[in-house]
């Protein structure tokens, strides 16, 4: 191993040190509470060694969120190309993101933490660099609803607006796993999500006399 790729893959460890520990600290005890100084005393590392790799906390958990809408984009694409239909492809998407919840839990509830919070943590430059990763997940999820639109085989709807209201039910509903032992007890959680995905996907259909006149443009 070279010299060079000696120093990069040692610059890849820290950073994976710095995002680990920050990590750690925001689930346990919240953004507010984690500074700088924690993060690099969990890291093992000096300050100024935190700094020469992000500039400030805010952008070390832009970078998480960003990591973990990453691992979800690729589950999607690889949960799409098993379905031939844009039915099909909608249901893989919408399962495939129940499954994030669960077997990438802690990027999951990093997501979730920024986005059930009512404070804005991100400075405009820093939001929209995150916003952009969530926009990919949204625009396979509208183009696969365009694309049955345009086959005949989905009514014509807001696609995009569609894509927004099937991720934010299920983001909804999975939060809903907590509730079992109340509002839940009498109803099984997962056959909830799948009615969901059913029901909201299966309403496109043009064969299904099923309207939704809220999402025509």
């Amino acid at each position: 191993m070279g010299l060079k790729e000696r120093r990069q893959r040692e610059k890849a460890a820290r950073k994976r040190q710095i995002l680990d520990a920050a990590r750690s600290l925001l689930m346990t005890e919240g953004l507010p509470a984690t500074s700088i100084h924690k993060i690099a005393g969990a890291a093992e590392l000096g300050v100024g060694t935190l700094y020469s790799y992000f500039n400030s906390k805010e952008e070390i958990f832009a970078a998480l969120q960003i990591e973990g809408l990453e691992h979800l984009y690729a589950d999607v694409l690889a949960a799409m190309k098993k379905e031939d239909s844009p039915s099909g492809r909608l249901k893989a998407i919408a399962r495939e993101y129940v499954a994030f919840s669960r077997k990438q839990k802690t990027y999951f509830d990093i997501i979730n933490y920024f986005l059930s919070s009512p404070e804005v943590f991100f400075t405009p430059q820093l939001k929209e660099q995150v916003d952009a990763y969530g926009n990919r997940i949204i625009d396979q999820i509208s183009q696969t609803v365009q694309t049955g639109i345009t086959m005949g085989s989905f009514q014509k709807v807001d696609a995009r607006r569609f894509a927004i209201m099937l991720w934010g039910t299920l983001h909804g509903l999975i939060q809903f796993k907590k509730l079992k032992t109340t509002v839940l007890k009498e109803d099984n959680h997962e056959a909830l999500l799948e009615s969901a995905i059913e029901y909201l996907i299966n309403g496109l259909d043009t064969q299904s006399g099923t309207k939704q006149p809220v999402l025509i443009p």
